[in-house]
């Protein structure tokens, strides 16, 4: 990732007038570089782990090096990780707070062309009443769905950004102010009863 295309992008999106199609454009390309990032993280710290994985074969000769290898796999561009999480987090939460206004200002469509939304998945988005950029993006995981073509792995920007926001939100907040999956009528809980009424004729 470059720095200095970075800073190009936030320059962009920060110019008086840029509209808000451009502010989601230069947030995706952003998201698109923070993840290659990560992504070539996670891959250097894999190869450091393989290598440690190569030498079990020749326990217990040689568990003192795998031991410093894993430490060093945990500890490989630590900092760089973090801030990158932090930062995509921080892009996430205002995507899911939509402290832009980004729904209403850009509209159903508009939003699915810049998330390159696929046609008939658009559609039945559209039957369904999904018009927020949290819901395309995140909670359905249709960013991208042009390219993709059904494939199962989301490696969207935004999907990564947003994911990375809740999953921070969920660390942080007190444990008491979390709700319980598990509450009647909630995700993972027992259904409620239906509420039953007489209908006159």
């Amino acid at each position: 990732m470059s720095t200095s295309l970075v800073i190009a992008l936030v320059d962009i999106a920060m110019k008086p007038g840029a509209s808000m199609s451009t502010r989601l454009i230069t947030t995706r390309r952003t998201c698109r570089e923070f993840s290659k990032r990560l992504d070539s993280i996670r891959e250097e710290r894999r190869a450091m782990r393989r290598k440690a994985s190569k030498l079990r074969q020749y326990l217990p000769f040689t568990a003192s090096t795998i031991a410093q290898i894993e430490r060093q796999a945990d500890d490989h561009r630590r900092v760089e990780r973090e801030d990158l999480r932090t930062v995509l987090a921080g892009i996430g939460r205002s995507l899911v707070m939509d402290t832009e206004g980004l729904d209403k200002g850009l509209g159903f469509d508009r939003m699915c062309d810049l998330l390159s939304i696929n046609t008939v998945e658009r559609e039945a988005a559209r039957n369904d009443g999904l018009d927020t950029l949290t819901d395309l993006a995140f909670a359905y995981a249709l960013e991208d769905s042009a390219a993709r073509r059904g494939q199962e792995w989301n490696g969207a920007p935004l999907f990564n950004a947003c994911q990375l926001a809740t999953m921070s939100f969920i660390r942080e907040c007190p444990e008491h102010l979390l709700p319980d999956p598990y509450a009647p009528g909630a995700l993972f809980g027992p259904n409620l009863r239906p509420t039953l009424r007489l209908v006159g004729e």
